[in-house]
């Protein structure tokens, strides 16, 4: 049986996107982000909210997203999320190697994260794309006081 090759693609976000990316938002996360939050990061100049698309029969399905910040020559990524349907598929890495290519392309030397201590998948994935452990902010999360683990590349 022939496999049929995957055609993904990565844009920006704009206002019409906001219900899919709130779908994953909310299934993604136990704390998510509010519409207001995600729709104020479209008009900041220092943000990203960058989506990675799938071509089905039916036109292009949302998979995954990151919202990101450049600023100086620092990119801080606030939020990744991929659709529960589409975990386990290489999304999360592939909105991720955009996210470090857009940074790469400004010029930006480091790249920094923060992630819940038991999010071990993120961790995981964060660590395979060459993310340091640096630091712990303890009780970082306000919704059960979980520990963030902080991570740094080198771009």
């Amino acid at each position: 049986m022939r496999q049929l090759a995957v055609e993904l693609r990565t844009r920006r976000m704009t206002l019409a996107d906001l219900p899919g990316v709130m779908e994953i938002e909310k299934e993604a996360f136990t704390n998510p982000w509010s519409l207001e939050m995600v729709k104020k990061e479209l008009t900041q100049e220092w943000s990203t909210v960058l989506l990675l698309e799938e071509s089905t029969p039916w036109g292009w399905e949302l998979r995954a997203f990151a919202i990101f910040w450049i600023v100086a020559d620092e990119v801080h990524v606030l939020n990744v999320a991929t659709h529960v349907a589409s975990r386990q598929k290489g999304y999360g890495r592939k909105v991720m190697d955009e996210v470090i290519a857009i940074g790469r392309g400004r010029k930006c030397t480091i790249a920094t994260l923060e992630v819940r201590r038991g999010n071990v998948p993120a961790i995981t994935l964060y660590s395979r794309l060459g993310f340091r452990t640096v630091g712990m902010r303890p009780r970082y999360y306000a919704d059960n006081q979980e520990d963030a683990v902080i991570m740094n590349m080198d771009l």
